[in-house]
């Protein structure tokens, strides 16, 4: 029963995202709204009870970010750590060349995709026509 609900919810949240995917904005609002209303209630929850003053309560959270790992991902991200443990400088301090040349790197990159993906269809229409004969 339990594996129904969560497979029922889970076609209907797919469901939803592609729907709201077709309108940004929109998805946007509803997202933050959602969020908004969810702290809400946190909130009001909380002050219901009179212990989860300010030092405990960020005592508490500091736990549960800690033991699930979230602590440091949320308040930092992982581009910064990782950018820190290879050493890259920060997007003000590189010179416009390294920018340059990265965007270069990058371009080509993407041109030697196209062209992958344009032999795939070359081969693809090929196999087609011989699958047609």
């Amino acid at each position: 029963m339990t594996r129904k609900i969560i497979k029922f919810f889970d076609k209907l949240e797919d469901k939803i995202r592609t729907k709201l995917s077709h309108w940004p904005i929109i998805y946007a609002l509803v997202g933050g709204v959602g969020i908004v209303l969810f702290w809400r209630g946190v909130w009001h929850t909380a002050d219901l009870f009179p212990f989860l003053n300010g030092p405990v309560s960020i005592l508490i959270s500091l736990i549960l970010l800690l033991l699930t790992g979230l602590f440091v991902s949320f308040f930092i991200g992982h581009y910064i750590i990782f950018s820190g443990l290879k050493q890259e400088k920060k997007i003000e301090e590189r010179e416009e060349m390294e920018i340059e040349t990265e965007l270069d790197l990058q371009r080509a990159q993407m041109n030697v995709l196209i062209e992958i993906k344009n032999k795939l269809e070359k081969i693809e229409k090929k196999i087609n026509e011989k699958d047609n004969k």
